[in-house]
């Protein structure tokens, strides 16, 4: 099931792109082409719902995504960066996906579609969005010096 859902995110991510892209695209549209090209009703409801709940979300998915990417508007973003940090902020933030499944789908995404640079960009941007403060920063083994700490 797991690779299915790959394809509905990539599929979301996708319809979201040409959304960004082409904003007058009908919603109907965007779902009619889920639905043609995944040919599989629970995939295309999925799909579905991550493009819908990005859509509705949109506002405050950017105002997050901005606030955390120092130096870095959503305008200034490549468009498949932007649209895989809008997927990925929306997934963590709204649905009950783990957080590490996200982001590696996320991850997978930015590689497949954006730049070389795109994966790291987007893993920095996701793991601080992971709610509850993502990451802990792991202890020093017994002994080990870390700068900034004596």
């Amino acid at each position: 099931m797991t690779a299915h859902r790959t394809r509905a995110r990539e599929m979301a991510l996708q319809m979201l792109f040409q959304q960004d892209l082409n904003p007058d695209v009908p919603a109907d549209t965007v779902r009619e082409l889920i639905v043609e090209r995944l040919r599989d009703e629970t995939l295309a409801r999925f799909a579905w719902s991550l493009f819908g709940g990005v859509m509705e979300s949109r506002a405050a998915l950017d105002a997050k995504i901005e606030a955390i990417a120092a130096n870095w508007s959503l305008k200034r973003m490549a468009p498949t960066d932007r649209n895989v940090l809008r997927l990925g902020a929306f997934e963590l933030l709204y649905t009950d996906t783990p957080p590490r499944v996200v982001i590696d789908e996320a991850l997978e995404l930015a590689k497949r579609y954006g730049t070389a640079q795109s994966s790291q960009f987007v893993n920095g941007i996701l793991d601080r969005l992971i709610p509850g403060g993502g990451k802990k920063p792991e202890e020093p083994a017994a002994g080990e010096r870390i700068e900034g700490r004596e």
